[in-house]
Protein backbone atom coordinates (compact mmCIF):
# COMPACT_ATOMS: atom_id res chain seq x y z
CA UNK A 1 0.00 0.00 0.00
CA UNK A 2 -2.94 -0.52 -1.15
CA UNK A 3 -2.69 0.76 -1.22
CA UNK A 4 -2.90 1.14 -0.34
CA UNK A 5 -1.76 3.23 0.37
CA UNK A 6 1.49 1.64 1.90
CA UNK A 7 4.34 3.36 2.92
CA UNK A 8 7.65 1.60 2.84
CA UNK A 9 11.11 2.71 3.00
CA UNK A 10 13.74 1.69 0.70
CA UNK A 11 17.55 1.58 1.52
CA UNK A 12 18.20 5.30 0.59
CA UNK A 13 14.73 6.34 2.23
CA UNK A 14 11.38 6.59 2.66
CA UNK A 15 9.32 5.13 -0.79
CA UNK A 16 5.49 5.08 -0.39
CA UNK A 17 3.05 3.09 -2.57
CA UNK A 18 0.08 4.69 -1.75
CA UNK A 19 -2.75 2.53 -3.63
CA UNK A 20 -0.51 -0.43 -2.68
CA UNK A 21 0.62 -0.83 -5.91
CA UNK A 22 2.31 -1.15 -9.44
CA UNK A 23 2.88 1.17 -11.96
CA UNK A 24 2.96 -1.27 -14.29
CA UNK A 25 0.86 -1.58 -17.08
CA UNK A 26 -0.97 -4.66 -16.63
CA UNK A 27 -1.91 -7.37 -19.28
CA UNK A 28 -4.80 -8.97 -20.57
CA UNK A 29 -5.72 -12.31 -19.93
CA UNK A 30 -4.87 -13.57 -23.53
CA UNK A 31 -1.68 -12.03 -23.72
CA UNK A 32 0.02 -15.34 -23.42
CA UNK A 33 2.67 -16.97 -24.79
CA UNK A 34 3.15 -21.00 -25.49
CA UNK A 35 1.01 -23.61 -24.47
CA UNK A 36 -2.25 -25.30 -25.72
CA UNK A 37 -5.83 -25.28 -25.34
CA UNK A 38 -5.76 -28.38 -23.29
CA UNK A 39 -3.42 -26.82 -21.30
CA UNK A 40 -5.93 -24.66 -19.53
CA UNK A 41 -7.90 -25.85 -16.92
CA UNK A 42 -11.97 -25.66 -17.49
CA UNK A 43 -13.23 -27.42 -14.46
CA UNK A 44 -14.01 -25.10 -12.36
CA UNK A 45 -14.06 -25.56 -8.23
CA UNK A 46 -14.55 -24.55 -5.07
CA UNK A 47 -11.05 -23.04 -4.84
CA UNK A 48 -11.06 -21.84 -8.41
CA UNK A 49 -10.90 -22.92 -11.89
CA UNK A 50 -7.37 -24.57 -11.50
CA UNK A 51 -7.78 -27.90 -8.56
CA UNK A 52 -4.73 -28.07 -6.59
CA UNK A 53 -3.98 -31.67 -6.46
CA UNK A 54 -1.64 -31.57 -3.50
CA UNK A 55 -0.46 -28.70 -1.65
CA UNK A 56 0.75 -31.04 1.16
CA UNK A 57 4.60 -29.85 0.23
CA UNK A 58 4.04 -26.51 0.07
CA UNK A 59 4.92 -23.96 2.81
CA UNK A 60 3.52 -20.75 1.58
CA UNK A 61 5.10 -17.07 2.79
CA UNK A 62 3.45 -13.95 2.01
CA UNK A 63 5.71 -11.49 3.45
CA UNK A 64 4.80 -7.30 2.76
CA UNK A 65 7.11 -5.27 3.31
CA UNK A 66 6.62 -3.87 7.10
CA UNK A 67 3.64 -3.16 9.33
CA UNK A 68 1.03 -1.75 7.79
CA UNK A 69 -2.93 -1.53 7.94
CA UNK A 70 -3.19 -2.60 4.39
CA UNK A 71 -1.99 -5.57 4.72
CA UNK A 72 -3.41 -6.87 8.04
CA UNK A 73 -6.10 -8.97 5.50
CA UNK A 74 -2.95 -10.96 4.23
CA UNK A 75 -2.62 -12.69 7.54
CA UNK A 76 -6.24 -13.50 8.38
CA UNK A 77 -6.30 -14.63 4.57
CA UNK A 78 -2.98 -17.10 4.35
CA UNK A 79 -4.85 -19.07 6.83
CA UNK A 80 -7.25 -19.39 4.37
CA UNK A 81 -4.67 -20.22 1.58
CA UNK A 82 -3.63 -22.79 4.20
CA UNK A 83 -6.75 -24.62 4.41
CA UNK A 84 -8.66 -23.62 1.57
CA UNK A 85 -5.79 -25.39 -0.53
CA UNK A 86 -4.36 -27.71 2.35
CA UNK A 87 -1.07 -26.44 2.10
CA UNK A 88 2.10 -27.74 4.22
CA UNK A 89 1.92 -24.74 6.19
CA UNK A 90 1.48 -20.69 5.57
CA UNK A 91 2.62 -18.01 7.19
CA UNK A 92 2.77 -14.27 6.92
CA UNK A 93 5.90 -11.95 8.14
CA UNK A 94 5.97 -7.78 8.59
CA UNK A 95 9.07 -7.88 10.22
CA UNK A 96 11.17 -6.33 7.20
CA UNK A 97 11.53 -2.91 8.93
CA UNK A 98 10.69 -1.55 5.42
CA UNK A 99 14.75 -2.14 5.21
CA UNK A 100 15.21 -4.02 1.95
CA UNK A 101 18.18 -5.88 3.27
CA UNK A 102 16.21 -6.65 6.76
CA UNK A 103 13.30 -8.12 4.56
CA UNK A 104 15.72 -10.12 2.58
CA UNK A 105 17.11 -11.83 6.02
CA UNK A 106 13.26 -12.53 6.72
CA UNK A 107 13.13 -14.48 3.34
CA UNK A 108 16.42 -15.91 3.78
CA UNK A 109 15.33 -17.33 7.23
CA UNK A 110 11.92 -18.73 6.01
CA UNK A 111 13.42 -20.19 2.99
CA UNK A 112 15.62 -22.08 5.67
CA UNK A 113 13.09 -22.95 7.48
CA UNK A 114 11.47 -24.79 4.60
CA UNK A 115 9.48 -22.25 2.27
CA UNK A 116 9.16 -22.98 -0.47
CA UNK A 117 6.38 -20.58 -2.12
CA UNK A 118 6.64 -16.61 -1.62
CA UNK A 119 4.28 -13.93 -2.33
CA UNK A 120 6.41 -10.48 -1.71
CA UNK A 121 6.07 -7.30 -1.70
CA UNK A 122 9.55 -5.59 -2.18
CA UNK A 123 10.59 -2.73 0.09
CA UNK A 124 12.99 -1.37 -2.76
CA UNK A 125 10.97 -1.66 -6.35
CA UNK A 126 14.38 -1.22 -7.76
CA UNK A 127 16.04 -3.49 -5.96
CA UNK A 128 13.64 -6.67 -5.36
CA UNK A 129 14.47 -8.32 -8.83
CA UNK A 130 17.47 -9.14 -7.51
CA UNK A 131 15.67 -10.80 -4.73
CA UNK A 132 13.22 -12.43 -6.65
CA UNK A 133 15.97 -13.79 -8.84
CA UNK A 134 17.71 -14.85 -6.02
CA UNK A 135 14.97 -17.47 -4.94
CA UNK A 136 14.05 -18.12 -8.55
CA UNK A 137 17.44 -20.02 -9.04
CA UNK A 138 16.98 -22.29 -6.10
CA UNK A 139 13.46 -23.59 -7.33
CA UNK A 140 11.22 -21.61 -5.34
CA UNK A 141 7.47 -19.84 -6.75
CA UNK A 142 7.71 -16.53 -5.98
CA UNK A 143 5.20 -13.36 -6.59
CA UNK A 144 5.06 -10.11 -6.25
CA UNK A 145 2.07 -8.56 -4.67
CA UNK A 146 0.95 -5.30 -4.31
CA UNK A 147 3.41 -3.83 -6.20
CA UNK A 148 5.61 -4.85 -9.20
CA UNK A 149 9.72 -4.13 -9.28
CA UNK A 150 10.40 -0.38 -10.79
CA UNK A 151 11.39 -0.89 -14.50
CA UNK A 152 10.06 -3.05 -17.39
CA UNK A 153 11.21 -6.13 -16.00
CA UNK A 154 9.48 -8.47 -13.26
CA UNK A 155 11.61 -11.60 -12.50
CA UNK A 156 9.35 -12.96 -10.49
CA UNK A 157 6.46 -15.83 -11.46
CA UNK A 158 3.93 -13.08 -11.91
CA UNK A 159 2.93 -9.46 -10.33
CA UNK A 160 -0.53 -9.06 -8.92
CA UNK A 161 -0.70 -5.62 -7.80
CA UNK A 162 -2.98 -2.54 -7.90
CA UNK A 163 -2.71 -0.26 -11.73
CA UNK A 164 -2.20 2.88 -8.91
CA UNK A 165 -2.35 5.11 -12.33
CA UNK A 166 -5.44 3.85 -12.64
CA UNK A 167 -6.74 4.03 -9.38
CA UNK A 168 -5.66 7.88 -8.87
CA UNK A 169 -7.09 8.65 -12.15
CA UNK A 170 -10.77 7.26 -10.69
CA UNK A 171 -10.02 9.16 -7.36
CA UNK A 172 -9.81 12.32 -9.26
CA UNK A 173 -12.70 11.67 -11.16
CA UNK A 174 -14.79 11.12 -8.17
CA UNK A 175 -13.21 14.38 -6.69
CA UNK A 176 -13.81 16.54 -9.27
CA UNK A 177 -17.63 14.64 -9.86
CA UNK A 178 -18.03 15.66 -6.32
CA UNK A 179 -16.92 19.17 -6.23
CA UNK A 180 -19.48 19.83 -9.37
CA UNK A 181 -16.65 19.76 -12.07
CA UNK A 182 -15.22 22.76 -11.15
CA UNK A 183 -12.98 24.35 -8.48
CA UNK A 184 -9.42 24.57 -7.02
CA UNK A 185 -8.48 20.73 -5.91
CA UNK A 186 -5.16 19.20 -3.66
CA UNK A 187 -3.23 15.82 -4.26
CA UNK A 188 -1.97 13.88 -0.77
CA UNK A 189 0.23 11.45 -1.48
CA UNK A 190 3.62 9.36 -1.11
CA UNK A 191 7.45 9.91 -1.16
CA UNK A 192 8.24 11.99 -4.05
CA UNK A 193 10.66 9.71 -5.74
CA UNK A 194 8.42 6.94 -5.81
CA UNK A 195 7.94 5.95 -9.15
CA UNK A 196 4.45 4.48 -8.00
CA UNK A 197 4.08 8.44 -6.50
CA UNK A 198 4.89 9.75 -9.86
CA UNK A 199 2.69 6.90 -11.24
CA UNK A 200 -0.39 8.48 -9.13
CA UNK A 201 0.19 12.24 -9.76
CA UNK A 202 -0.33 11.30 -13.87
CA UNK A 203 -3.16 10.13 -13.26
CA UNK A 204 -4.74 12.47 -10.93
CA UNK A 205 -3.30 15.07 -13.36
CA UNK A 206 -5.03 13.25 -16.55
CA UNK A 207 -7.92 13.88 -14.82
CA UNK A 208 -7.86 17.35 -14.24
CA UNK A 209 -6.40 17.62 -17.46
CA UNK A 210 -10.18 16.36 -18.67
CA UNK A 211 -11.82 19.57 -17.35
CA UNK A 212 -9.89 21.50 -19.63
CA UNK A 213 -9.69 24.24 -17.16
CA UNK A 214 -12.72 24.18 -15.15
CA UNK A 215 -10.39 22.27 -12.64
CA UNK A 216 -7.55 23.69 -11.31
CA UNK A 217 -4.51 21.49 -9.25
CA UNK A 218 -2.41 22.96 -6.27
CA UNK A 219 0.97 22.01 -6.16
CA UNK A 220 0.77 18.17 -4.77
CA UNK A 221 1.71 17.49 -1.15
CA UNK A 222 4.17 14.46 -0.95
CA UNK A 223 6.30 12.55 1.63
CA UNK A 224 3.30 12.34 3.98
CA UNK A 225 2.70 8.68 4.43
CA UNK A 226 5.37 7.65 6.96
CA UNK A 227 2.88 7.86 9.68
CA UNK A 228 0.10 9.48 10.71
CA UNK A 229 1.25 12.48 12.86
CA UNK A 230 3.41 13.58 9.87
CA UNK A 231 -0.10 13.05 7.94
CA UNK A 232 -2.09 15.38 9.96
CA UNK A 233 0.46 17.53 10.26
CA UNK A 234 0.50 18.77 6.79
CA UNK A 235 -3.39 18.88 6.39
CA UNK A 236 -3.37 20.93 9.65
CA UNK A 237 -1.20 22.85 7.56
CA UNK A 238 -3.10 23.27 4.44
CA UNK A 239 -5.94 24.08 6.25
CA UNK A 240 -4.77 26.80 7.60
CA UNK A 241 -3.49 28.46 4.85
CA UNK A 242 -5.50 27.30 1.57
CA UNK A 243 -8.46 25.82 3.18
CA UNK A 244 -11.14 28.77 2.31
CA UNK A 245 -10.18 28.01 -1.38
CA UNK A 246 -9.92 24.64 -1.47
CA UNK A 247 -13.05 22.52 -2.61
CA UNK A 248 -11.87 19.31 -2.62
CA UNK A 249 -8.91 16.85 -1.35
CA UNK A 250 -7.65 13.68 -3.36
CA UNK A 251 -5.33 11.28 -1.58
CA UNK A 252 -3.84 8.17 -2.94
CA UNK A 253 -1.73 7.04 0.51
CA UNK A 254 -3.27 5.47 3.50
CA UNK A 255 -2.07 8.08 6.32
CA UNK A 256 -3.16 11.32 4.16
CA UNK A 257 -6.29 10.21 3.60
CA UNK A 258 -7.74 9.33 7.25
CA UNK A 259 -5.79 12.75 8.27
CA UNK A 260 -7.72 14.59 5.62
CA UNK A 261 -11.05 13.15 6.78
CA UNK A 262 -10.26 14.04 10.23
CA UNK A 263 -9.02 17.41 9.73
CA UNK A 264 -11.67 18.36 7.24
CA UNK A 265 -14.14 17.22 10.05
CA UNK A 266 -12.87 19.29 12.43
CA UNK A 267 -12.46 22.65 10.48
CA UNK A 268 -16.51 22.30 9.25
CA UNK A 269 -14.44 23.32 5.76
CA UNK A 270 -17.20 22.31 2.53
CA UNK A 271 -14.05 20.33 1.36
CA UNK A 272 -15.28 17.34 -0.10
CA UNK A 273 -12.85 14.73 0.29
CA UNK A 274 -11.72 11.60 -1.68
CA UNK A 275 -10.16 9.06 0.17
CA UNK A 276 -8.36 5.63 -0.64
CA UNK A 277 -8.66 2.23 0.72
CA UNK A 278 -11.48 0.89 3.13
CA UNK A 279 -10.14 2.30 6.87
CA UNK A 280 -13.48 1.88 9.05
CA UNK A 281 -12.49 5.87 9.88
CA UNK A 282 -13.19 6.19 5.82
CA UNK A 283 -16.21 4.43 5.51
CA UNK A 284 -17.80 5.81 8.42
CA UNK A 285 -17.18 9.16 6.88
CA UNK A 286 -18.68 8.16 3.54
CA UNK A 287 -21.75 7.12 5.48
CA UNK A 288 -22.19 10.26 7.45
CA UNK A 289 -21.24 12.22 4.22
CA UNK A 290 -18.28 13.49 5.57
CA UNK A 291 -16.22 11.58 2.57
CA UNK A 292 -17.32 12.16 -0.69
CA UNK A 293 -15.81 8.74 -1.99
CA UNK A 294 -13.04 6.38 -1.76
CA UNK A 295 -11.23 4.25 -3.64
CA UNK A 296 -10.13 0.69 -2.66
CA UNK A 297 -8.11 -2.17 -3.66
CA UNK A 298 -7.76 -5.53 -3.33
CA UNK A 299 -5.66 -7.10 -0.56
CA UNK A 300 -7.60 -10.25 0.26
CA UNK A 301 -7.79 -10.89 -3.55
CA UNK A 302 -3.81 -10.23 -3.87
CA UNK A 303 -2.97 -12.50 -0.84
CA UNK A 304 -5.54 -15.15 -1.76
CA UNK A 305 -4.98 -15.64 -5.74
CA UNK A 306 -1.83 -14.76 -4.88
CA UNK A 307 -1.41 -17.77 -2.48
CA UNK A 308 -3.73 -19.90 -4.98
CA UNK A 309 -1.09 -19.61 -7.96
CA UNK A 310 2.16 -19.81 -5.83
CA UNK A 311 0.67 -23.14 -4.67
CA UNK A 312 0.00 -24.25 -8.05
CA UNK A 313 3.47 -23.59 -9.36
CA UNK A 314 5.41 -24.71 -5.69
CA UNK A 315 3.89 -27.62 -6.06
CA UNK A 316 4.84 -28.14 -10.18
CA UNK A 317 1.46 -29.05 -10.87
CA UNK A 318 1.73 -25.87 -13.27
CA UNK A 319 4.12 -23.35 -15.20
CA UNK A 320 3.43 -19.58 -16.13
CA UNK A 321 3.06 -19.97 -20.11
CA UNK A 322 4.58 -15.83 -19.99
CA UNK A 323 7.12 -16.02 -16.23
CA UNK A 324 6.91 -12.29 -14.87
CA UNK A 325 2.89 -11.55 -16.25
CA UNK A 326 1.58 -8.42 -14.42
CA UNK A 327 -2.52 -8.85 -14.08
CA UNK A 328 -4.32 -5.84 -12.04
CA UNK A 329 -5.59 -6.83 -8.63
CA UNK A 330 -8.66 -3.85 -9.36
CA UNK A 331 -9.80 -0.76 -7.81
CA UNK A 332 -13.37 0.36 -6.97
CA UNK A 333 -14.74 3.41 -6.14
CA UNK A 334 -16.87 3.77 -3.02
CA UNK A 335 -19.79 6.16 -2.78
CA UNK A 336 -22.76 6.37 -0.36
CA UNK A 337 -24.40 4.75 -3.21
CA UNK A 338 -22.81 1.33 -2.63
CA UNK A 339 -20.92 1.49 0.60
CA UNK A 340 -22.74 -1.23 1.79
CA UNK A 341 -22.26 -3.70 -1.16
CA UNK A 342 -19.06 -2.58 -2.94
CA UNK A 343 -17.15 -5.86 -1.17
CA UNK A 344 -19.63 -7.87 -3.53
CA UNK A 345 -18.31 -6.24 -6.63
CA UNK A 346 -14.29 -6.86 -5.19
CA UNK A 347 -15.06 -10.65 -4.34
CA UNK A 348 -16.54 -10.53 -8.15
CA UNK A 349 -12.81 -9.62 -9.18
CA UNK A 350 -10.91 -12.01 -7.23
CA UNK A 351 -13.25 -14.72 -8.69
CA UNK A 352 -12.29 -13.31 -12.43
CA UNK A 353 -8.33 -12.95 -11.74
CA UNK A 354 -8.46 -16.15 -10.98
CA UNK A 355 -10.04 -17.25 -14.32
CA UNK A 356 -7.50 -14.82 -16.20
CA UNK A 357 -4.49 -16.77 -14.18
CA UNK A 358 -5.96 -20.00 -15.65
CA UNK A 359 -5.66 -19.07 -18.97
CA UNK A 360 -2.04 -17.85 -18.39
CA UNK A 361 -1.17 -21.72 -16.47
CA UNK A 362 0.19 -24.68 -18.36
CA UNK A 363 -0.40 -27.74 -16.33
CA UNK A 364 0.12 -31.33 -15.77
Amino acid sequence: MNVHSLSRKTAVGLALVALAATGCSTKASNDTAGGTAKDDASTGTSTGPVELKDGSKVKLALIPGGAHPYFQPWKTTAELDKTDFKLGDATFNETGEWDQGKQNNVINSLAAQGYNAFGIFGVSPTDINSTFEDLKAKGFAVGSLASCPAGDTNSADFCLSTDVEAAAYKAAKATIEAIGGAGTIVHLTGNNVDSNTQRRIAGVKKAVAETNGKVTQLPEITDIDKDLQTAQKAVADLLASKGKEIKGIVTTAYNPAVAAADGVASSKLPIKVVAIDDDAKILAGIKSGGVAATVTQNPVGQAYVGGWLLALLGSKQCTMKTPGVIVDSGSFVVTKTNVDSYDTERKAKTTELQKEFATQLSCS
